[in-house]
C-alpha cells in the first residue's frame, strides 16, 4: 500500500488473519474484521496482539473517518452486487480524505451460489472491469489502478483495485 507505516488499516473479511498479520508486520496499525468466529479464533492464535472485531461488513461498527485505508482481499465478492455497491459507499465514509482502498474480486460474468467443492453454500459475485469501475466511482472513490490478473496469489482471473477517497 502507499500509506505511511503508522497508518490505521481495516482488513475486511480478515479470515485467519494472514493479510492483517502481514500488514501489521509492515508497521501498519491493523484491525481485522470478520463475521466468522472460527476464523477469528484462528487469527487470534496466530496473531495474539492483533485487534480483531467480529462483525458483518454490511453493518460496520466503526465511526466515519476511522481509518487511513481499507483492505478487502477476496471478501466483497461474497455479496450480491447491489449490496456490494451500497457497501462501497459505506466503506468510503470510513476512510479519511485521501485514504486508500485496496480490493480483489473475482473477474467474470456468472455470479452464483456454489453448491459443491470446498465452499458449498458460498455466494460468488463475478465482476467485469467496467462494471466494478462504475460502482467504485459512484461510491466516491477515484480509481488509481484497476487491472485483471490471472493465477497470481489465487487461481483464476481476478480484478485488483486500488482506489483513493476523493478530498
Amino acid at each position: 500500500m502507499r500509506l505511511p507505516a503508522d497508518a490505521k488499516l481495516l482488513d475486511l473479511g480478515c479470515g485467519g488473519g494472514r493479510d492483517a498479520g502481514d500488514l501489521s508486520q509492515r508497521r501498519y496499525r491493523v484491525v481485522g474484521l470478520d463475521r466468522t468466529s472460527a476464523l477469528l479464533l484462528a487469527a487470534r492464535r496466530r496473531y495474539r496482539s492483533l485487534p480483531l472485531v467480529r462483525a458483518d461488513f454490511r453493518f460496520l461498527p466503526f465511526q466515519a473517518m476511522s481509518f487511513d485505508g481499507l483492505w478487502a482481499a477476496a471478501s466483497l465478492m461474497h455479496l450480491p452486487k447491489p449490496e456490494a455497491r451500497r457497501i462501497l459507499t459505506d466503506l468510503c465514509k470510513l476512510v479519511r480524505p485521501g485514504g486508500l482502498f485496496a480490493a480483489t474480486v473475482t473477474h467474470g460474468v456468472k455470479s452464483r451460489l456454489v453448491t459443491d467443492g470446498w465452499v458449498p453454500g458460498r455466494y460468488f459475485a463475478r465482476w467485469r472491469k467496467d462494471e466494478l469501475a462504475r460502482a467504485v466511482r459512484r461510491a466516491g472513490w477515484a480509481i488509481l489502478e484497476l487491472k485483471v490478473v490471472t493465477n497470481r496469489e489465487r487461481k483464476g482471473r481476478w480484478l485488483n483495485l486500488l482506489a483513493q477517497k476523493e478530498d
